[in-house]
């Protein structure tokens, strides 16, 4: 994922991210993504609004788009009594989804999540992955990383490595069909028995 978000040169390979290269072009690549950390990202000393404000600032966006998007973000989040308070006094689920919501604020062309539902309680899992097919939705690609099998069933395709390398990509359906299993849970458990574990 470093790699794909233009933070990490490859070793070996070729890529391209919004269309631009990950060897030569890394700072457009930075300039034309989200991005959301598996650790809450946000900064805790700040208040709701400041956050949001703060990270659309950063792609030198206008004013005049800061404070609409401010105003959108706070409405959705349904946060508008909140958004004086500090960020560290939300709940985890809350903090996620402000997260997620300050990640594409600026309207990027792809989003990366990391983990972004761990320790997070079903009913705010639930909630975000709504938030993913909003997004989607709105035209912006959404790349996911997650433990979590269940999460992968929501995605248009889904990549499972093992030992660092792809060992299936597709849609969930056709996976499940291609390795006779019930669940991606079940996909999962077939391809990391082939995992090989340096003692």
């Amino acid at each position: 994922m470093r790699m794909l978000c233009g933070l990490s040169l490859p070793t070996e390979g070729m890529a391209r991210v919004a269309g631009f290269d990950v060897y030569r072009q890394n700072e457009q690549i930075k300039r034309n993504i989200g991005y959301m950390s598996q650790r809450f990202s946000l900064y805790e000393d700040l208040t709701v609004k400041e956050n949001i404000r703060f990270y659309a600032g950063i792609y030198g966006k206008s004013d005049a788009f800061i404070k609409e998007k401010t105003d959108l973000a706070l409405k959705q989040l349904r946060l508008e009594k909140e958004a004086d308070k500090l960020v560290r006094s939300l709940p985890l689920g809350w903090k996620q989804k402000l997260a997620f919501t300050v990640a594409i604020t600026h309207e990027p062309e792809i989003v990366f999540l990391d983990e972004p539902t761990g320790g997070v309680d079903p009913i705010a899992r639930r909630e975000f992955w709504n938030m993913i097919y909003q997004a989607a939705d709105n035209g912006i690609t959404v790349f996911v990383t997650t433990h979590y099998m269940d999460e992968a069933e929501y995605c248009h395709r889904a990549l499972i490595m093992v030992d660092g390398r792809v060992e299936a990509l597709d849609t969930p359906a056709a996976l499940k069909q291609t390795f006779g299993a019930a669940s991606m849970d079940d996909v999962f458990l077939t391809l990391a028995r082939k995992a090989r574990r340096n003692e």
